[in-house]
């Protein structure tokens, strides 16, 4: 049975924090591949994206150039939003039904689980690969009476702690200061060249 991950995201922009957290999960989960899902509408940031998805899917491409294991998925941008973890997942496995599919996440997304849009039905379609950080305690039984059989679905993987996010990026390029060893070179270029988040 093939094995893949999902890591969804704004990747607005991507940035190297991205491309190590995969690569961690691609190794520890013996991942096939791993499938990065822009978000189209994410629900909870409807005001806060910065960039076009144009731009956003351009960017990405750029990111995922030379790693066999990386691959672009449209499943959340080619449809009407709003979108959910659980109607992304279940159109992955629809394309892919033979597969395991693992989605990885952070320990702050275990925490908010129950928040979620049908946290039971998405624990159903694929297991939780799930990134510890060390200002949060998290076990995999955390919430298994609220969501029951998530203790057996929850996988907690190894990645170092990288403290880049996207909108640090976009205060940095807004700033004018550099973002060189933030994002890939390429994805650097393409900021600059389009002048994305205040860049000239």
């Amino acid at each position: 049975m093939e094995r893949i991950g999902i890591l969804g995201g704004t990747f607005d922009p991507p940035h190297l924090g991205h491309l190590i957290l995969a690569e961690c999960a691609v190794e520890a989960l013996d991942l096939s591949r791993i499938l990065f899902v822009p978000a189209g509408i994410p629900p909870h940031k409807l005001d806060k994206t910065k960039a076009s998805i144009v731009n956003r899917l351009e960017m990405l491409l750029l990111a995922l150039e030379g790693n066999r294991h990386f691959e672009l998925s449209r499943v959340d941008v080619d449809r009407p939003g709003p979108h959910y973890s659980v109607d992304m997942v279940q159109l992955i496995q629809a394309q892919y039904p033979n597969a395991e599919l693992f989605f990885v996440v952070g320990a702050d997304s275990l925490r908010d689980l129950p928040n979620w849009h049908k946290p039971q039905a998405l624990i159903e379609l694929c297991r939780l690969a799930v990134v510890p950080r060390p200002d949060m305690q998290i076990s995999p039984d955390l919430h298994d009476k609220l969501i029951p059989g998530l203790m057996n679905r929850v996988v907690i993987i190894d990645a170092p702690l990288i403290d880049i996010s996207s909108s640090s990026i976009v205060e940095r390029s807004t700033k004018h200061q550099s973002i060189r060893y933030f994002v890939p070179d390429a994805v650097r270029t393409y900021i600059e060249t389009h002048q994305l988040y205040g860049a000239s």
